[in-house]
């Protein structure tokens, strides 16, 4: 079971996850006249052209790789379709948990300062997608319950 279509949508669920750890939140952002990027390890300043961190988030960092290894071990429990259904959509609720988190850190760390689609980086839209492939996951493995099923009541 574990080379079916669910396996790879969640695989490539906690890769985009895993990918938050190398792409800003938010980007280009001036802060006292200063450019910050935000990511998920923290706030990255820019002193005499080279990136130094000014703030760390290690709340933020030791959740997202938890986060990140949750579609992993999904995988692994292929022998009971139920509780891996029950898990992916127990998954996408911690998601949405965690990208309100992600996005109020955001907001602190830059203060007033406005985002737009400008200043906005690609990590802010990873966890949306993940959700969006957990999604998929599930419906996969709904399937496969009700065709197992299917085979049982032929037998």
């Amino acid at each position: 079971m574990l080379q079916r279509i669910q396996s790879i949508y969640l695989l490539f669920a906690s890769l985009v996850l895993f990918a938050l750890f190398f792409f800003p939140l938010a980007h280009n952002i001036y802060v006292a006249g200063k450019p910050v990027s935000v990511m998920v390890t923290g706030v990255f300043q820019d002193v005499n052209g080279s990136q130094q961190y000014t703030e760390h988030f290690t709340a933020l960092t030791a959740i997202t790789g938890i986060v990140a290894l949750l579609p992993l071990a999904i995988i692994f429990l292929y022998k009971n379709r139920k509780q891996q259904i029950t898990i992916c959509y127990s998954a996408i609720l911690v998601l949405i948990g965690y990208s309100f988190w992600m996005a109020q850190t955001v907001k602190k760390a830059i203060g007033s300062v406005q985002l737009d689609t400008r200043t906005m980086g690609i990590g802010l839209f990873l966890t949306s997608l993940s959700i969006v492939l957990i999604i998929l996951a599930a419906k996969s493995i709904q399937r496969d319950e009700k065709l197992v099923r299917s085979a049982d009541r032929l037998r």
